[in-house]
């Protein structure tokens, strides 16, 4: 499948863009994440992912030397890490080559012709493709590395390789993940941080996009018990995207004992953060969460609503996180 993608609109561009084309026709693969190019309030990457860029890039007073996506699907989110951020090494994985493939055609397509890249790329668990095993010191570092990975385990008739489903992975891992972890359904973003001191600069980062179908609290202990340091960057609110796969599979998980999960009607998400910047988000993130206590849904009400023609949305969470 093919989609043009306007850049300068889809990035929120007060300007033209510097770094990549301004129309860019992207390949998606058919087990990606699909881009949500006409309703932006429900894309990760441009609604939620590209306001923290912005503000870390201005926090930083200057351009970042390097980026990684873990699990980039279409390879946008590189784009964004080039565009917005500056890096020039753009490193990108996902777990299926013929994804990596098509995402790194993409790259190569929508970087201008007047400047030098290093593309580094690679199939694979987590950071699998850098791990390097025979020479652990010439693993490649970079100074951002982005992650907005699934939380909801695929079902046992299916395979990571059917259909679109990128929202979801494997459950079965080697890996220990301590219960509270596995009970927030965040395990893959636990795996990432643990991992990812192997991977980043001196003053390197991580930022993981969460959606918040579980307590703030809960991120703040994901962090401590990956042995990082963690903040709450940015915290917004967008609409449910894939709603009947995504709110369907979190009730599923409730009815096996996870959760309760977090979800919201659509119009009092919109109410609590009335007036709220992204960039004064973060700081008033409790605040605003404590707002709306008396308005959650769990994913079974929610799965309800929306089957009966309600909009569905929950809050997001990009976490910072230094080693």
């Amino acid at each position: 499948m093919n989609i043009e993608v306007d850049i300068k609109k889809y990035f929120e561009l007060q300007k033209d863009t510097d770094h990549i084309n301004d129309i860019v026709d992207i390949s998606v693969e058919s087990h990606a994440y699909l881009p949500q190019v006409e309703d932006v309030k429900s894309d990760w990457l441009s609604f939620v992912s590209v306001p923290a860029f912005k503000i870390a890039r201005k926090e930083n007073g200057k351009d970042f030397g390097s980026f990684l996506s873990l699990g980039t699907g279409s390879g946008l989110d590189v784009l964004a890490g080039a565009e917005i951020l500056g890096a020039k090494t753009l490193g990108f994985t996902d777990l299926q080559k013929s994804v990596v493939d098509i995402a790194r055609q993409n790259v190569e397509k929508g970087l201008k012709k007047n400047g030098t890249y290093n593309l580094l790329s690679g199939a694979g668990d987590l950071f699998a493709p850098f791990a390097n095993e025979s020479e652990p010191e010439n693993r490649p570092k970079f100074d951002v590395i982005y992650e907005n990975l699934p939380n909801v385990p695929l079902a046992d008739d299916k395979e990571v390789t059917d259909s679109r489903n990128s929202g979801h992975y494997l459950e079965k891992r080697v890996e220990r993940i301590p219960d509270k972890v596995h009970g927030d359904m965040l395990d893959l973003h636990y795996l990432a941080l643990v991992q990812a001191g192997d991977y980043l600069t001196d003053d390197g980062f991580v930022f993981s996009l969460m959606g918040g179908r579980v307590p703030l609290s809960s991120f703040i202990r994901l962090g401590e018990l990956a042995g990082v340091q963690s903040e709450i960057y940015t915290y917004q609110w967008k609409v449910q995207a894939e709603p009947l796969d995504v709110i369907g599979g979190y009730a599923r998980q409730e009815e096996e004992g996870f959760g309760p999960f977090i979800f919201y009607r659509a119009e009092d998400l919109e109410e609590a953060f009335k007036g709220v910047s992204v960039e004064e988000s973060g700081r008033r993130a409790f605040e605003i969460e404590k707002s709306l206590e008396d308005k959650r849904l769990t994913a079974t009400k929610a799965f309800e609503i929306f089957k009966n023609g309600g909009s569905i949305g929950h809050t997001v969470v990009v976490l910072k996180s230094h080693v």
